[in-house]
């Protein structure tokens, strides 16, 4: 069970929910960067890395039970704002592929660095996996 949270008379948020109430297992990932199974990157992209940081969300979530749209919140940190904003219409294909048309809650900040140097982009994500799903 999932309710998306848009105050009264407010513009339509594009890509993202204002907010999202949820019932049901609570599903949390670390963060997730733009690496393989075995920690290798295999794009030096923006876009690149953070199709495969979506397929590793889902990968994880997957161990719970969840699915993308379970998801109830995103939370990325980007190494390069620009970086990020030239690479809009390739992310959002590659999250349509791999999310679908599900945009939960989310918030982009712009940070110095990521622990792991080849990074640009890590993403925590939430789940909320609904009784009848469980």
């Amino acid at each position: 069970m999932m309710e998306f949270l848009q105050p009264k008379g407010w513009k339509q948020p594009k890509g993202y929910a204002n907010g999202v109430a949820a019932e049901g297992r609570m599903v949390f990932t670390g963060g997730m960067i733009g690496w393989n199974a075995e920690e290798v990157f295999e794009s030096r992209d923006f876009a690149g890395q953070a199709e495969q940081t979506l397929r590793n969300i889902v990968a994880v979530l997957a161990e719970a039970g969840a699915r993308p749209d379970h998801i109830v919140r995103l939370t990325w940190y980007v190494t390069d704002k620009q970086a990020y904003l030239a690479s809009l219409r390739d992310l959002g294909a590659a999250y349509k592929q791999i999310i679908g048309r599900h945009f939960p809650a989310m918030a982009v900040v712009q940070v110095v660095a990521l622990v792991e140097d080849d990074a640009m982009v890590e993403i925590e994500a939430t789940a909320v996996v609904p009784p009848a799903d469980q």
